[in-house]
């Protein structure tokens, strides 16, 4: 019997150093294209984020979830109107149209009130919402999503390079202020075998690239381009990337938005840290000229991302009020009736 494929790994120590040898950071750039290519999905080391971070965010995390539903909905989406900021509850939560099997807290980038996507109603963009207790899971979501921009910015800066671009090409355009998003995600434990329901089923993320710290419980799958599920097996201090829809748009296929799921079978309950860096929200995506030779494919959900005309704030929107669609209702509903 062979053994299990597993996702390519990658050192990006070079991307993140202070004088990095330029032949280390070219090296570097030419495995994760490889892995773009080849699966969508890769974990890196050497991305210089304090494992003590994680473990505080775990543990504030952990001590939230334990308690009550009630003690929780203090901080409900519904609460943070169209920030979209907030916990949401098990099965609140659609997955092509199904219920996951998880609850969770969704975050951002701070913005102030006065910021003027605030002002005027935006979709995702707010204050975010801390429980009181525990009160340390404020510093410890602020730290995380400081630790993990710039780790961000080094890959993105890998994968222009990969794709034959200056280094600065993201952050020169559409990454230029980008979207940033960030979800705790809470999986109880499936405590029947014969219980088929999913964390959170087949899917693709939106945007450009997911940045995940797992806790040590498994769960994870990676869908192969043969079709087969690859296990990711959580390891200690690595965090798994993986490519958005915009990044499959950019290189029409060369990059792939790859399938993943989550179904939880430890008997324990599993935490899982997702960090989103998307284009800004009034960027359009492109598609690059050299990579128009290539074939078309066949995506998972029939959809396809070449033919998306508009903003990336337009496409994430309509993504998210396929996952939250009563809230999404209620919020345009109430911005409607009370315009600015």
């Amino acid at each position: 019997m062979s053994p299990a494929p597993h996702l390519p790994l990658v050192d990006i120590a070079p991307l993140v150093n202070a004088a990095p040898r330029q032949s280390a950071v070219e090296s570097t750039a030419t495995a994760i294209d490889r892995a773009c290519r080849e699966v969508g999905f890769f974990a890196i080391t050497g991305h210089g984020v304090d494992p003590a971070l994680q473990g505080r965010l775990e543990a504030a995390a952990h001590a939230f979830f334990e308690r009550s539903d009630d003690e929780k909905s203090a901080i409900a989406m519904a609460e943070a109107g169209p920030a979209w900021r907030g916990w949401f509850p098990i099965g609140g939560e659609l997955t092509s149209g199904v219920p996951d099997r998880k609850e969770g807290i969704y975050f951002g980038d701070e913005h102030r009130a006065d910021h003027p996507r605030v002002v005027s109603g935006t979709p995702l963009h707010g204050p975010n919402q801390f429980p009181d207790h525990p009160s340390e899971l404020r510093s410890a979501v602020l730290d995380w999503l400081a630790a993990l921009r710039p780790v961000a910015d080094a890959v993105m800066r890998a994968i222009a390079l990969g794709l034959g671009l200056p280094d600065s090409w993201f952050e020169d355009g559409i990454t230029s202020e980008p979207t940033v998003l960030f979800r705790i995600f809470h999986y109880p434990p499936i405590r029947d075998d014969a219980d088929d329901s999913w964390g959170v089923g087949e899917h693709t993320d939106y945007g450009l690239l997911t940045l995940l710290a797992q806790d040590r419980h498994g769960g994870l799958q990676v869908k192969a381009l043969d079709g087969s599920w690859i296990d990711v097996d959580p390891i200690p201090g690595v965090l798994v990337c993986n490519l958005g829809d915009m990044l499959e748009r950019l290189t029409r296929g060369r990059y792939r938005s790859t399938p993943h799921r989550v179904r939880n079978t430890s008997g324990e309950s599993r935490l899982s840290f997702p960090y989103f860096f998307d284009p800004s929200w009034d960027a359009t995506v492109p598609t690059l000229p050299h990579t128009s030779d290539l074939p078309a494919h066949d995506r998972w959900d029939g959809a396809d991302v070449l033919a998306w005309e508009g903003t990336y704030g337009d496409y994430l929107t309509s993504k998210v009020a396929k996952v939250f669609p009563q809230l999404f209702d209620a919020v345009t509903i109430d911005a409607s009736s009370h315009p600015q």
